[in-house]
């Protein structure tokens, strides 16, 4: 029976050759996709891991004991946790009290931290502690407490009230603030003075016997990926009463990172799973269509066997027999070829561990894919060869029954509403094939009406004498499957467009989201001291304004604040749709080493007049105080050596002192000089529209005494009250975007970031999207800001945004510290490794096997019908058909349907997109701040019909050219 078999297959290798190819492409499909998913899946994850918070990273364990058992806790720990990897960081800390120097009473906390392998994660200015009681600082510290290499401080452990003394040798700065060495907050500021760090020697000491002793592992990237089925989360749930019942504490946060992994190859799997679900639909459809048209020599088989008594079974083994042939050889080249088509789309080989996975994987779905290919088939055959014995020995087709078609399309149709309804309700289920449920309704329905067209046309042509136009219409309608294979197409077409449509929108809306996070095309988060610092630099470095423009994102405050150089805004950002104009009128700037200030006091006792300078170049704030002014004119000088050089120094503010017991009377500033020339006029002096009070507490009373500044007050303050130099515009200009905070009431709207508790502002526009903040935040000049916080300067992330055409030579300007670099490119390839993303070129590669799957059901049927249409055009020769129009008419019916099928193609394209509300892949974590761009257009719908073109063009030219040598 085999050989018979075999024999049928030698007589039709040509049908057998297609059938082989459809079973090859769906073979591929299959294998592709497990060797992609497990490839793409291990590099998200990878992707995950790498992109995930620093203190996903790590596990920490901590618990109260003597500093010298540090090594026993450590192997305490390593045994109730058992993990297989990492190496251990081990440390100490105790409370500690900073004792100023001759304020009795008066300490701010000050913890004291050993920590292993310190001095190679901070960048030190002076050395390295070594010896016991020698210490490093942090810089804020250090400012703070005008410390430095070489001094000494007393500081008492909570427990013990004797002051051990400690001895500065150098001064820090974590070098990777953000990394994983610098993720347990003990060795963080704790809302007091940052930690200092001194050797292990120190904490022998009796004073520091009460410590926290800490442990940390930066788990290894192959465990939080659970490369090889390796669970961390058990590990560590298994291990939490082990640490509670030894009473320590195990804190971690990498469990919500291996769940993150875990939902990214979840992700994967069903992006791939839904990618070659569709394709390995339409080719099982196609295998199902080439064995009803191939069928029609197997139904004469089977009528031969009936005559000859032949049982059923045996007919069905004979003809399953014929399948096996060019299936089984499909599989084996699509199970080879899988691997060779996903690697250039997957951009590697799946880890090692699970290579071995990915071939059995690969080969289960092969076969898996074949079997179904093979049921298909004898399906098929079965229900053909149940038909009586004069019926399948019968050369030419019965009539055409539509019901059952009809019936088919209509349940088609209905599961195409169906998932349609589920992808407008959440996209589950059923409802992630709905682009294509859709396109395969639209393309059910086109074929109908195109069998009814040509119907029509090719009875209407034939009688008004147009013999070409009518034949070819005729073969359109008249040949049996036809409008199948036409469905198929519109169906691989349409894909093909919508997924190049979602895969470019995708593209676009990473690089939208890009742009919209960071705000330009490069940024760098630097150290700098202040503000004015940072503002500093990079106007030195970039005088023109073309590259570089500096920033301050303020994220404690509510809403969160981004201040940035508005002068270079427009240039170095892509927001272009945002003005914040802002520009401050220039001040009075003293430089020089002395300032000398004229003045006329009426106060019967001396009295004492200050000023805040703000040095433009490091934001530092210089305190100068004028003494000895007696009543009457007179000029007093002060020295100011940090003002020296230029830029020099901003005047910020006068403070005019009033002690206890002495007389409140005015105090007239007629003038201010320095070395350098005249500062401020008389009459500059005298326009009360460069001067304001504070916004909150004791006002000065500033009124014009016609060449120069009178000031006075109401009530008598040691701490004095101060007039400020108006160099800002106020209320001060800001962007809104989002609600009004709560505590603006009618027009009174201010804010407590700029230096002052109540510092006025005026919305000037109100966006629904701002760059870094996003739909909630407030935008401002930071030129303006700074003024207004004078020697107060805020904190936040000082950052400098740059084009992406940047020199090299104008970052290395700036010399500020980089604690990280980030573009947009480089986000939106972070962006692009997310599981929902990931599976976007596997998309393409199926829909581009789904239109060979097409093209191929195109060879089949012409193959199939090529006999009997060349006995048809061979009549009509005889009776007269010129070979030129024969030839026309064998051409145009395959032409036909392949235009035909591209129109149909768009159409459903342009209709499933809508209808099933296709957009861009949604981001893994729900972003969705700026809308997504659209999912089809122009350049996609021409890159599906011109495949489809070239697919369908060539395979339906090929077949059409074997007429060429039957007509003579």
């Amino acid at each position: 029976m085999y050989y018979v078999s075999w024999g049928a297959v030698r007589r039709r290798s040509g049908q057998a050759l297609l059938v082989l190819l459809l079973a090859a492409l769906a073979a591929t499909a299959a294998s592709a996709a497990a060797w992609y998913g497990l490839t793409v899946a291990s590099q998200a994850a990878g992707s995950d891991v790498r992109n995930a918070p620093a203190v996903q990273h790590v596990i920490l364990a901590h618990g109260r004991g003597p500093a010298g058992e540090l090594d026993a806790f450590a192997a305490t720990v390593d045994g109730l946790l058992r993990l297989p990897e990492g190496r251990p960081v081990l440390g100490l800390a105790a409370d500690m009290t900073y004792i100023y120097p001759g304020k009795p009473g008066s300490a701010s906390g000050m913890p004291a931290a050993y920590r292993d392998g310190f001095c190679a994660h901070a960048r030190i200015t002076g050395a390295c502690p070594a010896a016991a009681n020698e210490v490093a600082v942090s810089l804020d510290a250090a400012r703070k407490l005008k410390l430095q290499p070489g001094s000494s401080f007393d500081a008492r452990a909570v427990t013990d009230a004797t002051p051990v003394r400690f001895r500065v040798t150098g001064v820090y700065q974590a070098s990777d603030p953000n990394g994983p060495y610098w993720s347990d907050q003990l060795f963080r500021s704790q809302g007091s003075l940052d930690p200092f760090f001194t050797p292990r020697e120190t904490f022998r000491g009796p004073q520091l016997r009460d410590t926290v002793r800490a442990w940390a592992v930066e788990v290894p990237e192959p465990l939080l990926r659970g490369d090889g089925g390796y669970d961390l989360n058990g590990l560590i749930n298994a291990a939490r009463p082990r640490f509670a019942a030894a009473q320590l504490d195990l804190d971690t946060e990498a469990g919500r990172l291996v769940d993150q992994v875990r939902g990214s190859r979840l992700a994967v799997a069903e992006g791939v799973l839904v990618a070659a679900g569709q394709t390995l639909l339409l080719a099982w459809f196609a295998v199902g269509l080439a064995g009803r048209f191939t069928g029609r020599d197997r139904r004469s088989d089977a009528g031969l066997l009936k005559l000859r008594g032949t049982t059923y079974g045996a007919i069905l083994r004979l003809a399953a027999g014929q399948h096996l042939v060019p299936l089984a050889g499909g599989a084996l080249i699509g199970w080879l070829a899988g691997p060779l088509v996903a690697w250039p789309f997957a951009g590697g080989w799946p880890v090692p561990v699970e290579l071995w996975i990915a071939a059995l994987l690969s080969l289960a779905a092969v076969l898996a894919v074949t079997l179904v290919g093979l049921a298909v088939l004898v399906t098929v055959d079965a229900i053909a060869t149940r038909a009586p014995v004069a019926v399948l020995l019968r050369r030419v087709p019965a009539h055409r029954r539509d019901w059952r078609s009809g019936v088919v399309d209509v349940a088609l149709v209905a599961l195409a509403a169906g998932a349609v309804f589920q992808a407008r309700n959440g996209g589950a289920g059923f409802g992630v094939v709905a682009p294509a449920m859709v396109a395969l309704a639209v393309g059910l329905l086109l074929a109908r009406l195109l069998r009814w067209i040509a119907d029509r046309a090719g009875a209407v042509a034939l009688r008004a004498g147009r013999i070409r136009l009518g034949l070819t219409a005729v073969q359109v309608s008249r040949q049996p499957g036809v409008d199948r294979v036409f469905a198929l197409a519109v169906v691989a077409i349409a894909m093909v467009g919508l997924t190049a449509g979602v895969f470019s929108a995708g593209r676009a809306s990473r690089a939208d989201r890009a742009g919209a996070e960071l705000g330009a095309a490069r940024v760098l988060t630097v150290t700098a001291q202040t503000r004015t610092q940072l503002l500093y630099a990079v106007r030195q470095a970039d005088p023109s304004g073309r590259y570089a423009m500096a920033a301050v994102l303020d994220t404690a405050s509510a809403p969160p604040v981004l201040a940035v150089d508005s002068a270079r805004f427009a240039a170095v950002s892509a927001w272009d749709n945002v003005d914040i104009s802002a520009q401050s009128p220039p001040g009075p700037v003293v430089t020089g080493g002395r300032m000398t200030v004229r003045v006329d006091s009426e106060r019967r006792t001396t009295t004492l007049l200050g000023a805040v300078l703000q040095q433009e170049a490091t934001g530092e704030g210089v305190q100068v105080e004028f003494r000895g002014i007696h009543r009457g004119a007179q000029s007093v000088t002060a020295a100011v050596p940090r003002c020296a050089t230029a830029p020099g120094c901003r005047l910020v503010s006068f403070q005019l002192y009033t002690p206890a017991g002495s007389d409140n009377g005015a105090l007239t500033v007629r003038g201010v000089s320095t070395p350098a020339g005249e500062v401020l006029t008389g009459a500059q002096l005298a326009d009360v529209t460069r001067w304001r009070a504070g916004f909150t507490g004791a006002a000065v009373r500033a009124t014009s005494a016609g060449d120069g500044l009178r000031l006075s007050v109401d009530t008598v303050d040691d701490a004095g009250t101060a007039v400020y130099a108006v160099d800002t515009p106020l209320p001060l200009p800001i962007v809104l975007a989002g609600p009004r905070p709560d505590s603006w009431q009618f027009d009174d709207a201010s804010l407590d970031r700029f230096g002052d508790p109540a510092t006025p502002v005026r919305v000037v526009a109100t966006p629904e999207v701002l760059p870094v903040l996003g739909r909630a935040g407030i935008l401002t000049d930071l030129d303006a800001v700074r003024r207004l916080a004078g020697a107060g300067d805020q904190g936040g992330t000082m950052q400098v945004w740059l084009t992406e055409d940047a020199p090299a030579a104008v970052v290395d300007a700036i010399g500020l510290p980089v604690l990280a670099d980030r573009t947009t490119a480089g986000r939106a390839e972070q962006l692009a490794g997310q599981g929902r993303v990931v599976t976007a070129p596997f998309a393409l590669v199926t829909v581009a096997i789904a239109l060979l799957v097409a093209g191929a059901l195109v060879a089949v049927a012409a193959t199939v019908d090529r006999e009997a249409q060349l006995e048809q055009l061979r009549a009509l020769r005889t009776q007269g058909l010129s070979r030129p129009t024969a030839l026309a008419i064998g051409y145009a019916g395959q032409a036909a349907l392949v235009v035909a099928a591209l129109a149909g193609g768009v159409v459903a394209a342009l209709v499933a997109r809508p209808v099933a509300d296709v957009t861009a892949p949604p981001f893994a974590d729900g972003w969705r701040v700026i809308p997504p761009p659209g999912a089809l257009g122009p350049v996609p719908l021409a890159l599906a019909c011109l495949a489809g073109l070239v697919v369908l063009g060539v395979t339906a030219g090929l077949s059409a050219r074997r007429l060429r040598g039957g007509l003579k």
